[in-house]
């Protein structure tokens, strides 16, 4: 009888044991690795079944993080992760609000799961905009003001937003609704190839991951290999951008994403010295100051010709890069509803947009190149 009960007692304290490792395991700091290298906004750490997402400063400055639980089939979450938003992957249906979120699901290939959209007209891919004329693709209104109802009735796995600021009742309803949200923030990145790594947040969303990161290896390997190619010029051009927008001119500031872009290729960007990320709003005359010689001037997408732009402003032909026709614009790509490539593609593909601007600065360096974004004006 003694045996026996020391047999149970022994078993019951083995099982308690094993409980309290598993638990113990379960429970413990979270150390994975950060499988993200060039984006600031987010990261991603993987684990057997699950993995967990940190989005950090979705609008410029705030310090506040959002923490998304990616969950497989049948896995077992810490409990100390059981508070944060649980997404259960592949997510089969999903709901974005950026032109730029679109790029990610067409390359790897999960567009048809693509449910709803604000303002379906500014899309331009091809692939989107064919499940947008089968009615396969919901409109939702605009950002700031969603169909809720509408999404609502979607019931979508989950709804990628983004935010300007930290007020977004509508996202906010959403939630409270028991949708499931995610914050996205590429458009905050400052650096190409940091804007170009959010694929690896949609690739994650499908677990995709590997897909994803082969995607990104390939652009960013074709990026850095423009930038050693640009390295080899034997000049450096002046460069203005921007043009005038309600009376005053926007440009690039000196450490901004376009700004960063001329630099790579090799450019004299007269604007390069200035401090902070965003665009700098200046008068034309103070522009014309400094710009009226520049060899080249890269122009937003308002205009499609020379002609366009003295409509708008005859002072623009007072400029030497328009005197000689080397202005460029990215204003011709566009999508069969109006919409602009390159805002939607651009800052996930830099590789293609790099291509382009050492291809107009430094045509010697790109024997057979065709720029794809950018096109002369005539």
């Amino acid at each position: 009888m003694f045996r026996k009960t020391s047999l149970i007692l022994l078993l019951v304290l083995a099982f308690m044991i094993t409980n309290c490792q598993n638990k113990t395991t379960a429970d413990s700091k979270i150390s994975a690795k950060n499988t993200i290298q060039y984006a600031t906004g987010f990261s991603i750490e993987n684990y057997t079944n699950y993995s967990i997402v940190t989005v950090k400063n979705p609008w410029p400055k705030t310090t506040k993080s959002y923490t998304y639980i990616l969950k497989k089939k049948n896995a077992i979450l810490p409990d100390s992760l059981k508070n944060n938003v649980i997404i259960n992957v592949p997510i089969k249906s999903i709901v974005v609000t950026s032109t730029t979120h679109v790029p990610s699901l067409e390359m790897l290939g999960v567009e048809k799961t693509l449910v709803g959209f604000p303002h379906l007209d500014y899309v331009s891919s091809e692939k989107v905009r064919t499940l947008i004329d089968a009615h396969k693709v919901k409109e939702l209104g605009t950002n700031q003001s969603l169909n809720t109802e509408v999404l609502i009735d979607l019931q979508p796995d989950v709804v990628i937003g983004y935010g300007l600021d930290n007020n977004n009742p509508t996202l906010n309803n959403l939630e409270k609704n028991g949708v499931n949200i995610m914050l996205n923030g590429d458009w905050n990145e400052q650096t190409p190839l940091g804007k170009a790594e959010w694929i690896k947040f949609f690739g994650a969303l499908y677990d995709k991951q590997n897909k994803a990161s082969e995607i990104f290896s390939k652009i960013e390997h074709d990026y850095l290999r423009t930038v050693a190619i640009a390295k080899s010029a034997h000049s450096k051009p002046s460069v203005l951008a921007g043009d005038i927008f309600e009376g005053k001119w926007y440009l690039p500031r000196g450490t901004s994403w376009g700004s960063l872009l001329l630099k790579e290729a090799h450019a004299n960007y007269l604007w390069q010295e200035t401090q902070g990320t965003g665009s700098l709003s200046l008068s034309f005359e103070t522009v014309f100051e400094k710009a009226k010689e520049a060899d080249f001037w890269i122009t937003s997408g308002q205009f499609a010709s020379l002609k366009a732009m003295t409509d708008a402003n005859p002072h623009y032909q007072k400029f030497k890069a328009f005197q000689t026709k080397k202005v460029y614009s990215f204003a011709s790509k566009k999508g069969k509803t109006g919409g602009i490539l390159y805002y939607e593609l651009a800052p996930n593909r830099p590789d293609i947009v790099l291509k382009d601007l050492v291809k107009i600065l430094h045509p010697e360096l790109l024997v057979g190149y065709n720029p794809f974004f950018f096109q002369p004006l005539k």
